[in-house]
């Protein structure tokens, strides 16, 4: 087998679980990339040294997917997608990064289920003042209406805020993930451009 073969071999293998044209769409840019060396008299060999490790270079390529997605589609799935795609970029930053997020969405996981809780309370302190009277309120049912109001519609704040911080913290994540990539890539020397990534 070439070293051609093997290359993309180890990066389609790599790439695997990606849309089926993507895949393809890689693996024929990469492919372009031997044919252009070919006509400028470097081996096989060569190129495939300059390009690396094909089994990182698929990670970066699945983790830059992720965040394209994210950018596109902005869902809990993409988010997801996001944040495995960065975490999965380098161990050491698994064992710097996780514990970091670890703690972060734990607090937010909390904050969100506490205000989900409390505008629901306010829910039902809304309803009951409005149909029966609240039980062991002493003031008029317009002032537990107002309470009510004001419990719901902070408690909805608070979960409209944790919801943004959230966005706000995979938006982070995801430029830490394309820093992190431009700095571990290597430059690789490419007739148009100049180089390649």
């Amino acid at each position: 087998m070439s070293d051609r073969e093997q290359f993309l071999n180890r990066l389609r293998a790599g790439l695997k679980g990606l849309p089926p044209r993507t895949v393809d769409d890689i693996i024929g840019d990469y492919a372009a990339h031997f044919s252009e060396a070919a006509s400028h008299g470097r081996t096989e060999a060569e190129v495939a040294a300059k390009l690396g490790d094909p089994a990182r270079l698929a990670r970066e390529l699945r983790a830059e997917a992720g965040l394209r997605r994210w950018e596109e589609e902005r869902s809990a799935g993409a988010a997801l997608g996001a944040i495995v795609a960065v975490l999965g970029l380098a161990t050491f930053d698994l064992f710097i990064l996780l514990p970091v997020l670890i703690a972060v969405g734990a607090v937010l996981f909390v904050l969100l289920i506490t205000a989900a809780g409390i505008c629901l309370a306010g829910a039902v302190l809304l309803a009951l003042a409005l149909f029966h009277g609240v039980p062991g309120f002493t003031g008029s049912w317009l002032q537990g209406v107002l309470l009510g109001l004001c419990i719901t519609s902070g408690s909805a704040s608070a979960v409209a805020f944790c919801l943004l911080f959230l966005v706000g913290l995979v938006n982070l994540l995801a430029r830490y993930g394309r820093l992190h990539m431009r700095a571990a890539a290597p430059m690789v020397g490419s007739p148009e451009k100049g180089y390649v990534l």
